[in-house]
């Protein structure tokens, strides 16, 4: 995996935002961009920017790609440490991990 497209993916707060959201679920590509205010083509740039990086997996599920932080990635180990001090990534993960819970409840 190439570090530049790993630096270029991280560069963007709004995927940084994604993937602090996605850090406690996975969520299909509509609920991100419900969650965000995002159109649906500007999520799936931000999404296929955050895959070719490998810091992503999309998975079709019928008419559905949903997504989820590749687990083995020490990006994303990295970045899971970071988004609990984070100011903006900590109440996204807070939020999304909030939401799986009331989810599985």
């Amino acid at each position: 995996m190439s570090t530049d497209k790993i630096f270029e993916a991280l560069a963007s707060a709004p995927r940084r935002q994604i993937l602090a959201y996605l850090s406690e679920q996975e969520l299909p590509a509509g609920d991100i961009a419900a969650r965000f205010e995002m159109s649906a083509p500007a999520v799936s740039r931000h999404l296929a920017v955050l895959e070719n990086a490998g810091l992503v997996i999309g998975e079709r599920r019928g008419q559905f790609v949903v997504y989820r932080l590749v687990p083995d990635s020490l990006v994303n180990t990295l970045t899971q440490f970071a988004f609990e001090i984070c100011p903006v990534g900590g109440p996204l993960k807070r939020e999304s991990r909030r939401a799986r819970k009331a989810g599985a409840g």
